[in-house]
């Protein structure tokens, strides 16, 4: 049994057709219809302007506070204006003179002046005499015993009661014998001195070893130049500086 092929479609055949025209009676009734429908909105919108804010009675009042600063004012700008030619070496040598007097102050004879009046208002200091005397006969009845480690120890606790009691300022609670003994403004002498004995009781408290006649007399004798040396006002000043 033979079927017929099916009819082709051809796309040429239907460009080749041409369009069928749209009356022109038919658009003119759209656009009227369009047109004429009241909930499409065709005129222009008028918006009222906004009308400006106005100031309230404290703004009004700045700005005639401004104002009246302003006429005030006035005049000063316009002379500075008219004479900065001059005002700006005016400022210029007023800000070398004080310069000037800056460096003198901290270098010149006036600076040299306050240091030697502000350092004699610091009196010189010296361990008291007596109570040298008495804590080396303590410590000397310790070491005749054979107890060497406590008798340099107590010269180690008096001689920072001493110090403490001259200069609390200089003794923390916290204050170590060896920052003690760094201090610089102890003389040499006595920082020497009580770097010594210091040295000796970190040795019998730390090394485990006990000291020795040797020690005795080496703490001994470094504590009566402790004793004998003088914590000068100048050298207290300096090393406040």
């Amino acid at each position: 049994m033979t079927f017929a092929a099916p009819p082709t479609f051809d796309e040429s055949d239907v460009a080749d057709q041409p369009a069928d025209p749209v009356p022109s009676n038919t658009l003119g009734e759209s656009w009227e219809s369009v047109r004429n429908d009241s909930d499409i909105q065709f005129e222009q919108i008028e918006i009222p302007p906004i009308p400006p804010r106005q100031p309230s009675a404290f703004e009004r009042w700045l700005d005639e506070v401004f104002q009246w600063l302003g006429e005030l004012f006035a005049p000063i700008g316009t002379l500075i204006a008219n004479t900065w030619w001059l005002l700006q070496w005016v400022l210029l040598g007023l800000l070398i003179a004080f310069i000037l007097y800056l460096i003198v102050r901290m270098y010149g004879p006036i600076a040299r002046q306050d240091t030697g009046s502000e350092a004699e208002e610091v009196p010189e200091w010296q361990p008291d005499r007596q109570e040298s005397l008495a804590l080396l006969e303590d410590a000397d009845r310790l070491a005749a015993e054979g107890r060497f480690d406590e008798a340099t120890h107590l010269l180690l606790q008096r001689s920072v009661g001493q110090i403490a009691r001259a200069r609390p300022d200089w003794v923390e609670p916290s204050s170590t014998a060896r920052e003690l003994a760094a201090l610089k403004s102890l003389p040499d002498a006595a920082r020497k001195a009580f770097g010594t004995i210091a040295e000796r009781v970190e040795r019998s408290l730390f090394a485990l070893r006990s000291l020795d006649r040797t020690d005795w007399e080496t703490a001994r004798a470094a504590y009566a130049e402790f004793a004998l040396a003088k914590i000068d006002g100048r050298l207290v000043k300096r090393a406040a500086l």
